[in-house]
């Protein structure tokens, strides 16, 4: 199966830790497409490259968006990015997790929550110690 995964990147980096436990926690399950995203080399600033790299990294994402059979989503931090890629993915018929914490403060967007049809596109609002039984539930409700 494979695993494309959304999190902040140019949107902050306060959450990478959680990121990469993710990260590791979506590869029992499958390949994970986007597994940089946990990565602590990568900044705020994103990925390294020549001139023209934000074109790249927006069509090789958009490919792995593509060949990813399901798309999962920590959507605690606000993204622009990560908005963008839920978007496209509503757009492509993805099975979705839209994953959010409460007890950040923040309220998640109204256009991700309401996106939310309990099927096709989930929103589960969590703490980080039920991670793993999120996970285990959203992907065996896939089998």
């Amino acid at each position: 199966m494979n695993i494309y995964f959304c999190g902040s990147i140019r949107g902050g980096r306060s959450d990478q830790q959680l990121y990469l436990r993710i990260v590791r926690e979506l590869q029992r399950y499958g390949s994970v497409l986007t597994e940089h995203v946990g990565s602590a080399e990568l900044s705020a600033t994103g990925e390294e490259g020549p001139a023209g790299a934000d074109k790249a990294i927006h069509d090789r994402d958009l490919e792995w968006l593509q060949q990813a059979d399901v798309v999962v989503a920590e959507v605690t931090q606000p993204s622009l990015g990560v908005g963008y890629e839920l978007g496209r993915a509503v757009d492509m018929n993805k099975k979705m997790l839209c994953l959010f914490r409460p007890s950040s403060g923040r309220s998640l967007s109204a256009m991700i929550r309401g996106a939310a049809d309990g099927e096709r596109r989930l929103v589960r609002d969590y703490c980080e110690d039920e991670l793993e039984s999120i996970l285990e539930e959203f992907f065996s409700s896939l089998k």
